[in-house]
This record gives structure tokens, C-alpha cells and sequence, in this order.
């Protein structure tokens, strides 16, 4: 079952107190494959310039995804530049050029178009109702999106949650979109609006599933060694909607699991700067720290409590 992703595909000039990466690979749309792949094959549109190393992406042909969404044009490609304070928690934008990605208009291949689960990275949402309006028959969509949109672009952003099935933004995201402060409130607000589930990322403290019948947390993987946090998120995403599209089913229970993967997937993005450590990781390892995470939340409740 075809798994489509559009988003950024850019490079990232990062800076952490434990390193600094130049030029690596970024964007929401990189992170979500490089993730994802690992789980399920993945077709991706995006859009690069001229002086884009396409080489470097060679290591997600190998792992089934496909680059024919890619489009190259002339130009330069879209570059980020930051510097994360010491706790990582927060960080400094130091430069945005958005290059040809600022004319992006995505278009989908004939051959993308009858994608069952679609996850739209957080471009500008009349580029994702553009996406939606392209897609033939998608059995689930997922999409994320940022504040620069809730802020300039709501009105827009509201009519997209009638035609998606799942939201995922983070705490802040959650509480300016819906204008309340209580998260709980928040996510009320927001599937009102149209979406079937809601998530709301909460960074190295975990993630909160809400859907019409359940709320469902998944805490931080603890880690010991973090170099760098960008596109954790996005790497969420991909295990998430990878999980999904491979078990072909969107019970409570697949849910949850697939919430689980994303928390895995989130936490070995951190691992290197980049999307280095989606290169050599094994599934081995992912099914392995999955294993721990069960460990870590299940607990048994004692036989005097009448459960």
C-alpha cells in the first residue's frame, strides 16, 4: 500500500554544543523518508535546486523511495541555518533562503496519485489542499503545519482539517491554533474542526494521541547521547504513517503502536546530526527499542484493585 509524502527537501547548516553540521540533509520530506523507509517504501515530491547534491540522496533509492516526485529546478535550494542552546530545547534561527522552494507548486505524478496514505509536511496549506485536490482515492491523510501558517494563513488551515483524518503539530501549535492554553481543550477544539485523530508532539517529553473515544501517551524514549533534534518530528511522522501503511489497519490498537514506532523513530533521528543514523540503522534495532518502550510504560495493577 503506497505511502506518499510531500515536503521540503533542503540543507540543513546546523550548530549544536556538540558539533556543527554543514550543508547536511534536511527537510520535512527527508526526515520523513529516511524514517519511514524502514519501515515501508515511500514516494516523495519535492523540490531542489540546481545546486543540490542528488547523489546524497542515493541512499533512499537503495531503500525504496521514489525520487520521481523529485523536481529540480533552476535555481538555489532551500537552506536552513541554526544553533541550539545546550539543554537542545531550544534553538536560534540564524538564516531562512527559501530559494526555489518559494515557488513550489507540488505536482504529483500519475503514478502517486492513487496513494492510500498521505502525510503532507508543513508547506503552506493551499499547497496541501493543492496535494488533496490531486490525490485520487487516499484511505488516510495526515498532515502537519507550523505557526507561520496558523498565523497568516488560518482561515486556509481550518478548511484543510475537513478533508484530513489526522493533525500533528506540537503543544504550542495546538494551544495557538485552538486559542486554548488547556491541551485537552486544544485537542477538542481541533477534531471538532474536521480531523478524525489529533497527536501533539511534545518534544523530548513524548506525544499525546487523542482520538473521539481514547487519549493515548507515549513518553520520550530516554536517551543518553543527543546531537541534534532537527527533524525529530518529521522522523515521527514517517515512523508513524510507515507503521500504519504496513499494517493496513486503523484500529485503537494500531493507533497506538504506530504512535510508539514514531516516538522510536524520533528518538534515533537525534542519535547523529542529520539523517545519519537512519543510514546504518537495522530493523533489529527498531524492533529492539520498541520492545524496550513496552517495558518501560506496561505495568500490572494489583489484584485488590478489582481490574
Amino acid at each position: 500500500m503506497s505511502l506518499l509524502v510531500v515536503g521540503s527537501v533542503a540543507l540543513d547548516t546546523v550548530e549544536t554544543p556538540f558539533g556543527r553540521a554543514e550543508d547536511a540533509l534536511g527537510g520535512s520530506a527527508t526526515f520523513f523518508s529516511a524514517a519511514a523507509s524502514l519501515l515501508h517504501p515511500v514516494q516523495l515530491v519535492g523540490v531542489i535546486g540546481d545546486d543540490y547534491p542528488v547523489d546524497a540522496l542515493n541512499f533512499l533509492s537503495e531503500r525504496n523511495v521514489d525520487l520521481a516526485g523529485l523536481e529540480r529546478a533552476k535555481g538555489e535550494s532551500f537552506r536552513w541555518s541554526g544553533v541550539y542552546s545546550h539543554d537542545l530545547n531550544s534553538r536560534e534561527t540564524l538564516e531562512t533562503r527559501l530559494g526555489v522552494f518559494a515557488d513550489f507548486s507540488p505536482k504529483i505524478p500519475d503514478q502517486f496519485r492513487d496513494a492510500e496514505w498521505v502525510f503532507l509536511g508543513n508547506i503552506d496549506p493551499e499547497l496541501q489542499i493543492g496535494v488533496l485536490d490531486q490525490v485520487r482515492k487516499p484511505r488516510f491523510v495526515a498532515c502537519d503545519t507550523m505557526n507561520l501558517w496558523i498565523e497568516i494563513k488560518r482561515q486556509r488551515l481550518v478548511e484543510l482539517l475537513g478533508r484530513v483524518d489526522l493533525l500533528m503539530v506540537n503543544d504550542g501549535e495546538a494551544r495557538q491554533l485552538s486559542g486554548q492554553h488547556n491541551l485537552s481543550k486544544a485537542a477538542r477544539w481541533i477534531l471538532d474542526r474536521g480531523p478524525r485523530y489529533l497527536i501533539i508532539k511534545k518534544g523530548e517529553h513524548g506525544a499525546i494521541l487523542f482520538t473521539p473515544t481514547s487519549t493515548f501517551f507515549a513518553p520520550g524514549y530516554p536517551l543518553e547521547d543527543v546531537f541534534d533534534p532537527t527533524g525529530a518530528g518529521d522522523a515521527f511522522a514517517g515512523g508513524f504513517m510507515a507503521h500504519l501503511a504496513q499494517s493496513g489497519r486503523l484500529e485503537d490498537a494500531d493507533l497506538r503502536r504506530a504512535v510508539v514506532y514514531g516516538s522510536v523513530l524520533g528518538s534515533y533521528a537525534v542519535e547523529k546530526f542529520s539523517v545519519e543514523r537512519f543510514k546504518d540503522l537495522t530493523a533489529e534495532e527498531i524492533e529492539e527499542r520498541v520492545r524496550h518502550f513496552r517495558e518501560m510504560t506496561g505495568f500490572e495493577l494489583p489484584v485488590s484493585a478489582g481490574v
